[in-house]
């Protein structure tokens, strides 16, 4: 998940020079615009139609290398038109608007920048040369070419013929080729027509076959391609807004043979396409100003459609899209329009990040009609033409499609913590930039508010960026990682602890992070052999003099994590060693503590199935998943973990046997998923009642223990729950167990007035799931549970709101299974629901807020059901007289409307005008001015 934070920076490159072989007659200036933006190795490409500029995309952005063509240069060979980066950073080519080759050389001088002071004037650190000039053999008048696409060896450009060129680093251009030519043949449209002949009918905008396209491809221009090197995939947009997606070579573009047409998305509206090599998808803009989402897994099939329409605003607004570039991690994309802004959405459809000012559902008007100051403060109003993510996800640079002097660079917070190397948190939600980590905490109003705690200059200088944030179970430590080193963080006592030996430090490239009790557990990248270890530290003390054990591995980790004194680590392709860790002696700095690390459990699994992106533990439920003591214990043998969940990178969520590698599927299209039970050390532990929860497009999922004898039967632990539901502009980061809450977080813009942009603030956002947990509870007849739970929650924020909506959404259910059965409904049935309802009305019962929780429910439903709630809840005058004797008459003026409707007017009457009497009394004026016309409804007086 990806969160903007902070003002966007602004990048001048200075495009703007006199061109008089441009525009001699005039003499004016020409009118330069931003081709080509790439990110490779911490450096920074920028190509415009008259220069190169290199610049440096690490903490400090300076420009470190530069080439300027001449005017000569400029009238015989024409602009730069398309631009590609070697894979190395050593060659760029070029292709000019009267078609020659250009390709530069780049050379780096070796010399480092200045940390912390003025670069000299006139500096430059690289040397961008050219070398080789080379005309292209495009006879064509009227010729156009689409972007370049590259892997070590070839380039590859589609030309306006429908023809591919494909070309060399050293600029020898070889005959073109046609790409669907080879798709046309009985063979290959066989294995089409049976790839496409698998797709359900109802997927919407999914791939299938046209004619259309097999017939005519080749008389359509190419537009854009899109390579993907770790699928084999090569993307093809033509000029009639239809996708072709290929297979090619593992060895490359150079073998045009094997490049041959596997898929046809049935569009024709596409503007641009971007593949997400990790998560296996397809996203392509349209000129209706969405994007569709296409799972090439499954033969290109449709997966989701995300636009801003429910926000109010539709293609008139913004635009077609133009642009679409994924994370590094492909866990998110961010999408450029033509004619207004930017917008960021996770791979499950929520939007992250938006530059278009919310004004309001009705109130979206079109950007022609914007006034100045609205102008001012909004980002990218003239629309995007290029975006580009940095090598980390910390950076989007963003390129306006009407103002190209400029680069603006928004920086982005990740939350990451439960995947791969890392650990996850449970106290403590984190995010984490590029120098700073984002603290998710409750003010002295118990309102979350997210810290933004910056690192210590002294670290980061020499380690930028952040690349690993963990937190400890108890949330009071955090443990950080930059480029090398470690540094731990106090938050009780707001304190940072280094290493003493800066050499030490160096030798450290920290891969993952675990916290073990009081122990920091490093995964460290030996580059000198090429090989990786475990290192354990004590927590009171980094240094090699206090190194508990190092551990070597067999290879390069994907996935580490740890329960109790457990460390699981799995190596591609899925291989899975379980280590037991044992301490003797005490941890504390006088004395002298020995750990032992032994192998327990190895399993070799052998699947087709995607590589896994995220496994945890799973506590034993026997043992209650209790922790017996924080520090490590010398029996816990007992409680070996023996299941684990897994997450694979294409969403799907099992459950792992770790004793016979049985493998059960539970559920697909998750993102993101948490283990609850047993991670708490917290007396007051709201959530024990949960297995785990997950997050994907269809939102919230809840896994509850399961009473029978296989605690994990789907169908008796699985439930999903609307109520859980965030709106889709909040993401769910995790899950605080002593509040009982979902925590969320979503974006938020304040303008200040001395500012040429807004800022952009994470805001975060709180979801009880009490009201689930003890309906879950009522559910299974747990009545002692259910109330114990709602007793530890009593204290809680906002716990007569979760009564309520505890109350609604079993009302409301019983309504709705009233509604679809009313022709047939049992009375085994209706005793059951009922049974359900009055067990919900028997615990609320037990609290004060009773009265006020039943009565609200009322005026929330229509009253056409107030019977059958009052069935349950009790006699509307009885409720009414409770609220009189306890004096609590704004609430018993409530249940008059109520009394009217089930009991009759005259009784109605009746407790209006006590009510009336009790107020003018006790000089209650203005709530006897709300009777008065109460009574004046009744037509009392």
């Amino acid at each position: 998940m990806y969160m903007a934070y902070g003002w966007p920076q602004v990048i001048p490159v200075n495009t703007g020079v006199r061109s008089s072989a441009s525009n001699s007659d005039a003499g004016g200036i020409f009118a330069d615009r931003i081709i080509y933006l790439k990110i490779i190795n911490r450096l920074l490409l920028v190509v415009t139609p008259t220069h190169l500029q290199l610049w440096s995309c690490s903490q400090h952005k300076v420009r470190i290398g530069k080439y300027v063509r001449d005017a000569d240069s400029l009238k015989q060979e024409g602009e730069n038109l398309q631009a590609i980066w070697s894979p190395d950073t050593k060659t760029i080519a070029v292709l000019t608007s009267s078609a020659f080759f250009h390709i530069y050389k780049v050379q780096f001088s070796g010399k480092r920048l200045l940390i912390g002071g003025k670069q000299p004037g006139g500096l430059f650190l690289a040397n961008i040369s050219l070398v080789i000039t080379e005309k292209a053999p495009f006879l064509e008048k009227n010729w156009s070419t689409s972007n370049f696409v590259c892997d070590n060896k070839s380039i590859l450009i589609g030309l306006s013929n429908g023809y591919l060129q494909l070309v060399t680093w050293n600029a020898e251009i070889s005959s073109q080729f046609e790409v669907c030519s080879y798709a046309c043949n009985p063979n290959s449209l066989e294995v089409i027509f049976h790839s496409l002949a698998n797709i359900s009918p109802d997927m919407g905008r999914t791939a299938s076959f046209s004619s259309s396209v097999l017939n005519s491809t080749g008389k359509y221009a190419i537009m854009q391609l899109e390579l993907s090197l770790p699928l084999l995939l090569l993307a093809v947009l033509n000029s009639h807004g239809q996708v072709t997606v290929c297979s090619i070579s593992k060895k490359g573009l150079k073998q045009t043979d094997s490049i041959k047409a596997e898929w046809w998305l049935n569009t024709d509206d596409v503007m641009c396409t971007s593949i997400a090599s990790e998560q296996q998808i397809l996203a392509v803009g349209c000129s209706r100003g969405v994007v569709e989402l296409y799972d090439l897994a499954d033969s290109a099939s449709h997966l989701r459609t995300v636009s801003l329409y429910d926000w109010g605003y539709s293609m008139e607004d913004t635009g077609p899209v133009t642009c679409i570039n994924w994370t590094p991690d492909n866990y998110a994309f961010a999408v450029g329009w033509k004619f207004r802004g930017l917008a960021v959405w996770s791979v499950s459809g929520c939007r992250l990040m938006c530059t278009i000012r919310q004004t309001g559902v009705c109130s979206a008007q079109s950007p022609m009609v914007k006034t100045n100051q609205e102008v001012r403060s909004e980002p990218l109003m003239g629309g995007v033409s290029l975006l580009q993510w940095d090598e980390y996800g910390y950076k989007l640079y963003a390129v306006e499609e009407s103002s190209s002097d400029k680069i603006l660079a928004f920086s982005f917070g990740k939350y990451c913590l439960n995947r791969g190397l890392s650990g996850t948190t449970y106290v403590r939600q984190i995010l984490y930039g590029e120098d700073r980590v984002l603290i998710v905490q409750s003010d002295d109003n118990d309102e979350l508010k997210i810290l933004h705690l910056n690192l210590p200059v002294s670290y980061i200088s020499q380690n930028w960026p952040v690349l690993h944030v963990v937190a400890s179970k108890d949330g009071m430590y955090l443990a950080v990682a930059g480029l090398h080193g470690l540094i731990l963080y106090d938050l009780r006592y707001k304190r940072w602890r280094f290493f003493g030996d800066v050499t030490q430090e160096q030798k450290i490239e920290c891969k993952g992070l675990l916290w073990m009790g009081k122990i920091i557990v490093l995964c460290n990248f030996v580059d000198s052999s090429n090989t990786y270890e475990l290192l354990f530290f004590p927590r009171y003390h980094l240094d090699q003099s206090s190194l508990l054990c190092r551990k070597p591995l067999l290879g390069k980790p994907i996935i580490m994590d740890v329960c109790q004194d457990y460390i699981l680590i799995t190596y591609r392709p899925f291989d899975v060693h379980i280590f037991h860790v044992k301490i003797s002696g005490e941890l504390s700095p006088i004395s002298t503590p020995h750990l032992q690390l032994c192998t327990v459990r190895e399993l070799s699994i052998m699947t087709a199935k995607s590589h896994p992106a995220s496994m945890r533990f799973i506590p034993d439920f026997t043992s209650g998943g209790k922790l017996k003591d924080s520090s490590l214990s010398s029996n816990s043998l007992v409680h070996q973990p023996s299941r684990c969940l897994i997450l694979r990178t294409n969403g799907e969520l099992s459950l792992l046997d770790l004793d016979d590698g049985h493998e059960q599927v539970l559920t697909n299209s998750v993102e993101l998923f948490w283990v609850t039970c047993g991670h708490s050390e917290e007396k007051e532990n709201l959530i024990e009642e949960v297995s785990w929860l997950d997050y994907g497009h269809r939102g919230m999922q809840v896994w509850y223990p399961s009473p029978g004898a296989d605690p994990f039967k789907q169908e008796d632990f699985f439930q999903l729950d609307p109520e859980l539901e965030f709106d889709r502009e909040v993401y769910p980061l995790g899950l605080l167990p002593n509040a009982g809450i979902i925590v969320g977080v979503s974006q938020r813009m304040s303008f200040t007035a001395g500012t040429e942009f807004p800022c952009y603030e994470p805001c975060p956002q709180a979801q009880t799931i009490l009201h689930c947990l003890l309906r879950h509870l009522l559910q299974r007849d747990k009545h002692e549970e259910a109330l114990r739970l709602a007793y530890l929650s009593a204290e809680k924020r906002h716990f007569s709101h979760c009564l309520e909506w505890l109350l609604f959404t079993v009302f409301d259910a019983e309504i709705s299974r009233q509604g679809a059965n009313k022709i047939h409904l049992s009375a085994s049935t209706k005793s059951s629901s009922c049974s359900l309802l009055e067990k919900t009305c028997d615990l609320i019962r037990k609290f004060p807020e009773y009265l006020d929780v039943v009565v609200s429910v009322a005026r929330k439903t229509d009253g056409r059901h107030w019977a059958d709630l009052f069935t349950a809840a009790g006699r509307s005058t009885e409720l009414f007289e409770d609220c009189f004797q306890r004096r609590w008459y704004r609430t018993a003026a409530c249940y008059i409307l109520v009394i009217a409707k089930l009991e009759g007017p005259a009784v109605s009457q009746y407790c209006a005008l006590r009510l009336l009497q009790a107020t003018l009394d006790e000089s209650l004026y203005e709530l006897a001015g709300e009777l008065v016309f109460i009574c004046m409804w009744f037509n009392f007086c």
